[in-house]
């Protein structure tokens, strides 16, 4: 694991230090151990976990912008990307936001089995936190990986990001519909598309995608709307 994160690392310009490999190595030890009664991961295997998962989530420092940034991981899960990135930039100031108490309490021991300061982890729905100060327009940076459709992420993410910051939605490369059918809804909410980057994982021949969105106005109340508004009528529907 050590030398296909040191090596990954540095395709992504990246220097990991021994103290961070070694977080990074308990972490995954961590991980597959409880992920034998919890349904955190598919990736059973230590190399596969350092590339599809690791790797993965650490191509968001290349976009820039994380230099001691109040950071936001929505539907966290298994702590991606959020996690990761917090090992990788120890001066990020995270949060770790999920619906489901076992998760967070995995995300709990988690930090504490590798010795990460400075993380919140917040048992809460996403469309109700996000009404909330200091939550609302409070982070730098939100991030998402694998939580759900476009058109209903970002009226889950958009409002926690201040004025300036950004969404950063990880999903697969043949999301071109999902983007599409999500501009309008972004606009409503005050953010613009700023990007969309096509990737490789380094070490293995898997493309993946961001989605860059950038706030440019505060979000209008009324927003986040209850989930089930939300999933049967998207913002982005015409």
């Amino acid at each position: 694991m050590r030398h296909i994160l040191l090596q990954g690392a540095a395709d992504l310009g990246l220097a990991l230090t021994d103290k961070q490999i070694e977080r990074f190595e308990r972490y995954a030890a961590f991980l597959l151990e409880k992920n034998q009664v919890m349904n955190l991961t598919a990736i059973t295997e230590e190399p596969e976990v350092a590339r599809l998962h690791f790797l993965d989530c650490l191509y968001l420092l290349r976009l820039g912008g994380f230099e001691d940034a109040a950071v936001l991981d929505v539907g966290s899960g298994a702590g991606f990307p959020g996690v990761p990135l917090k090992i990788a930039r120890e001066d990020i100031r995270l949060t770790l936001l999920d619906a489901q108490q076992k998760r967070v309490g995995f995300l709990q021991e988690l930090c504490h089995v590798i010795e990460l300061s400075d993380v919140t982890c917040l048992h809460a729905r996403a469309e109700e936190a996000a009404l909330k100060a200091p939550l609302r327009e409070g982070f730098d940076v939100v991030t998402s990986r694998a939580v759900a459709r476009l058109n209903v992420l970002i009226e889950l993410c958009l409002p926690f990001v201040k004025k300036g910051g950004r969404f950063l939605a990880m999903k697969g490369p043949e999301s071109d519909e999902e983007i599409r059918e999500a501009e309008r809804g972004a606009k409503i909410l005050g953010a613009v598309t700023e990007a969309v980057e096509d990737y490789t994982i380094p070490g293995t021949d898997v493309r993946h995608r961001v989605v860059v969105y950038r706030k440019t106005a505060p979000t209008p109340s009324g927003y986040p709307r209850r989930f089930a508004k939300i999933q049967k009528s998207p913002l982005g529907a015409k």
